[in-house]
């Protein structure tokens, strides 16, 4: 009996160490699943809700190898669809709101998912979209889906992160570039920056020194993503040369 348990152990042994090797040897295969080029850039759609400030970085940092072929608003009139237009690049509302009535939320993502498999969208952008999308959509954009939060998650997830920050006395506070799943920012991360926060910081002050690294990290990580850097390395998903975006004070 002793002897039969032994073996067990080692043969369970044996199994974990080569789970873990090839885990620790796992081929890098990028999420874009393509080369993307200025023949074939990739295509990105970016879904917002009020000014737009995080796409009109992606706007200006546009590069061949990649391009923002729609955006999406929620909410009629925002300036996000001001910004889209002024660039050429085709802007939609599709509100969730009709009249007094709002959409049933399956109804409202069915519409956001006709407009951006029109535009032959590959990765969906999060800018400033103030709505909770459900596992439905999550599901159908699994590993194209990326938001930027105003945190350095796993750490003050949803609103106000800015305030979260401020309220438990933390030093630092930054954001967070992560793939969307069913859950609220519990994403895999692809790529932070951190500021600094100062003694006479409020949540105004703080939000805007947040914002101008946002501005600098969401471009990036979209740029990362069309040169085939972000990739799924066993069961990790990692942004390559992204590892340690500190911001500026």
């Amino acid at each position: 009996m002793t002897k039969g348990f032994d073996v067990d152990m080692a043969v369970e042994q044996a199994v974990e160490q080569a789970v873990e090797q090839a885990v620790d040897q796992a081929v890098d295969i990028p999420l874009v699943g393509r080369h993307c080029d200025q023949a074939q850039p990739l295509r990105v759609g970016v879904l917002c809700s009020g000014s737009g400030s995080n796409l009109a970085a992606l706007l200006a940092a546009r590069r061949p190898e990649w391009m923002v072929s729609v955006v999406v608003a929620n909410v009629p009139g925002v300036r996000a669809l001001e910004r889209a237009a002024s660039a050429g690049v085709p802007a939609i509302c599709v509100p969730h709101k009709v009249g007094d009535a709002t959409l049933a939320r399956s109804e409202h993502e069915a519409r956001i998912q006709a407009a951006l498999e029109a535009h032959d969208v590959e990765l969906v952008v999060l800018a400033g979209y103030m709505r909770v999308v459900t596992s439905t959509f999550t599901d159908a954009w699994a590993s194209r889906l990326i938001n930027v939060h105003p945190a350095l998650l796993p750490a003050f997830p949803g609103m106000h992160g800015a305030r979260q920050a401020l309220d438990h006395g933390c030093r630092v506070a930054g954001c967070t570039v992560h793939l969307v799943d069913a859950g609220v920012d519990t994403g895999p991360i692809l790529a932070q920056a951190a500021v600094p926060i100062f003694d006479d910081d409020d949540e105004a002050t703080l939000q805007a020194r947040i914002q101008v690294q946002e501005h600098r990290l969401l471009p990036a990580v979209v740029g990362a993503w069309a040169a085939g850097r972000v990739v799924r390395r066993g069961t990790a998903v990692r942004a390559l040369g992204l590892a340690g975006n500190a911001g500026p004070g």
